[in-house]
């Protein structure tokens, strides 16, 4: 008897083993399981911290162990991001002053009714969603009348938001006016960021602009030299020698909305890469081709939204007393990446990691995890579809596609009032190779359809109101864009493509180089190139012969005046010259002639008669936009459709004078798109 409870114990005994070994087993298993978890979200840099929040009576502090963001309470200044080993990639300067944590240099700031600037400081702060997985804080003011001159006349919302696993903070604002606020211009809205001098010395554009950059210290008296727009600096004694004698400009750096969508710094020494991404242009004012700033010393980033640059005050930005408005603007990504400092390429390593972000963010695009009833998501937007063609007779009896043209929606208006608008929301797309387009995530509301089709003059109208409904989408009938035309082409010049690309565009003067816009398809940036007329046509203005020039060496890219001493300019007069091998004096010809920028100018037109009091077209003054000194390669679209009967021409030599005829400085000027003569209608209705 003995013998078997002693069996019957050791029985248990082995049983209790193996259990412990099964059970030491599948521990082992786990945890090396989850140290090699630990080791890949490591090795690809995925983090699975939850998302804090800190609120205290100074500071609001969110932390997802990627970035720490600190913002001031209840102001809503971004005063603080901490990456990696930096502490705050933000510049902070005045250390003595009384605003505490506020001088920082991040901010939003509109400039409204001549130049004051309000920084949009809030009065409180709200938790609208607390998760592990985001937080989301807005920071708002309501306006009050008795700050009237004071403060900008706007209700704000300042949202952040933070999300688990993104190394970076969402930034959006929400404005709003109500009936019963005064009148005001808000010429420009904008977030701007001054990024540590001593770290961040590399800006990243594009794929192609790039560079290391001058300091601030560096533009100033001693170090550099003030050129003839007041921007612009020749780098005489730059703390880094190797820039000596190039232009610094931050225009030269500006791009078109379109391409508007990533700019940033590159810490080298600590290989972190500071990024804006903008994955939508909706909230963005005067369509796909305004352009605007983006980086540029300091060292800053801007994220703009409104502004006049390139199209001056025709842009629509002025709200009457009593008229209600609201707008959405962004939300943009504040992005934040690192790469090992032993990589020889780290560069291109963050500027591909950025674009990468930047593709992610465009396909999340409108974002599902805003939590504002202002901000649809995609199921609360619509969507419209067609097909666009082109009817031009007189190039094609058939129908043509408009292949890659621009197709938008927009607030009602005129059939180019798209360029000007400056409140509302717009969406953009381009078509395929048959003229297809799909218009995506639009907000709910009421719109015009617009296009414009490369190599083609003018712009499309849809005229019927398109109304946006939450979830609907539209199918339009194949719609026929019929560009403007009077009669058969008897000489063209340029490309109507909107800009004055196609034409001469001078070497730069060796002393006022930017090596970064140097080559071909950036060269109009540089400074200077105004002031090459007069260099190039000394003796006379310029001459072209239809049939003979070139209008991309023998057409200068913009009518400017003459300089002819210090300070002192002329008017210049282009000749057009051409045959006609007959002439109907009884029809009407049509001179084409779209301008692709214009600044304080005005052009006037002459037939054959150089000396005529009067010309047979004048523009009259017109244009704000500053394309010339600002390096863009257009501004507002302008189209002038000139008929001029046939008895103002001869069978033969002929000659169309162009004056441009105002001359304060060499900055008054005009870019021409394209010129067209069109001879009488010669087509059977």
């Amino acid at each position: 008897m003995e013998k078997v409870v002693n069996m019957s114990h050791w029985r248990r005994k082995l049983v209790l083993w193996m259990v412990m070994v099964i059970q030491l087993s599948l521990f082992l298993s786990v945890f090396s399981t989850e140290i090699h978890a630990r080791k890949f979200l490591k090795d690809n840099h995925i983090n699975t911290n939850d998302v804090r929040l800190h609120i205290s009576d100074r500071l609001v502090v969110i932390d997802n162990g990627l970035v720490e963001v600190t913002i001031e309470n209840p102001s809503g200044y971004l005063i603080g991001i901490k990456y990696k080993k930096i502490q705050n990639v933000l510049e902070r300067r005045n250390h003595n002053s009384n605003r505490g944590y506020s001088n920082f240099l991040e901010y939003w700031d509109i400039v409204w009714d001549g130049n004051s600037y309000d920084k949009l400081e809030t009065k409180h702060v709200e938790v609208i969603t607390q998760t592990n997985d985001i937080v989301e804080l807005s920071f708002t003011k309501t306006w009050n009348s008795k700050n009237h001159g004071k403060t900008i006349p706007l209700n704000i919302q300042k949202r952040y938001i933070v999300r688990r696993g993104i190394s970076g903070v969402y930034m959006y604002g929400i404005f709003e006016r109500q009936e019963d606020f005064p009148k005001a211009h808000m010429y420009q809205i904008r977030i701007a960021f001054k990024l540590k001098e001593d770290k961040f010395r590399f800006m990243a554009l594009s794929d192609t602009i790039q560079r290391v950059m001058p300091r601030s210290e560096d533009r100033v008296k001693g170090h550099s030299k003030p050129l003839d727009f007041k921007e612009a600096v020749l780098l005489t004694n730059p703390s880094n020698p190797k820039l000596k004698g190039e232009v610094d400009d931050k225009y030269q750096y500006s791009t078109e909305n379109k391409d508007n969508k990533l700019n940033g710094w590159i810490s080298d020494h600590d290989s972190v890469g500071f990024w804006i991404m903008t994955p939508s242009n909706e909230f963005r004012t005067g369509g796909p081709h305004k352009q605007d700033l983006t980086s540029h010393v300091g060292p800053t980033a801007l994220s703009m939204f409104v502004s006049t640059h390139y199209t001056g005050t025709e842009i629509d930005t002025f709200y009457k007393e009593g008229e209600a408005w609201k707008k959405v603007f962004g939300p943009v990504l504040i992005y934040l990446n690192s790469a090992s400092s032993k990589d020889d390429d780290h560069r291109k390593i963050m500027w591909n990691d950025a674009k990468r972000q930047l593709s992610e963010e465009i396909e999340s695009w409108p974002y599902n995890f805003t939590r504002s009833e202002d901000f649809p998501h995609s199921q609360q937007r619509g969507q419209v579809n067609g097909q666009l063609l082109v009817q031009d007779r007189y190039m094609d009896k058939q129908l043509m596609q408009a292949k890659s043209a621009f197709v938008g929606l927009a607030p009602p208006g005129e059939a180019d009032s798209w360029q000007k608008e400056g409140k509302g929301y717009q969406f953009w797309t381009q078509t395929d190779e048959i003229g297809r387009f799909n218009i995506k995530n639009v907000r709910p509301g009421v719109y015009n359809l617009y296009a414009w089709v490369h190599g083609f003059i003018g712009s499309y109208k849809l005229d019927p109101d398109i109304i946006i409904q939450p979830g609907n989408k539209i199918e339009l009938d194949t719609l026929i864009y019929d560009p403007p035309r009077n009669g058969p082409t008897l000489w063209e010049i340029g490309i109507p493509d909107r800009t004055a690309a196609e034409f001469f565009i001078p070497e730069p003067y060796p002393q006022y180089v930017n090596s970064i816009t140097n080559d071909g398809a950036d060269k109009f940036r540089q400074y200077g190139l105004w002031d090459r007329y007069s260099d190039i046509y000394r003796d006379s203005d310029l001459v072209y012969t239809v049939g003979t020039s070139n209008y991309s060496k023998d057409w200068f890219f913009a009518h400017v005046p003459r300089k002819i001493g210090d300070d002192r300019y002329r008017p210049t007069t282009w000749q057009i010259k051409y045959n006609l091998q007959d002439v109907n004096n009884r029809g009407t010809y049509t001179l084409q002639m779209a301008i692709a920028a214009a600044s304080f100018a005005e052009v006037e037109v002459r037939f054959n008669d150089p000396n005529s009091d009067r010309p047979h077209f004048t523009t009259k003054r017109i244009g704000y936009d500053n394309a010339v000194p600002r390096h863009g390669i257009h501004g507002l679209y302008r189209l002038y459709s000139i008929e001029v009967p046939g008895y103002r021409f001869r069978k033969g030599s002929n000659i169309i004078y162009l004056t441009q005829t105002r001359s304060d400085n060499s900055f008054e000027a005009v870019m021409y798109d394209y010129i067209r003569l069109e001879g009488p209608n010669s087509l059977n209705n």
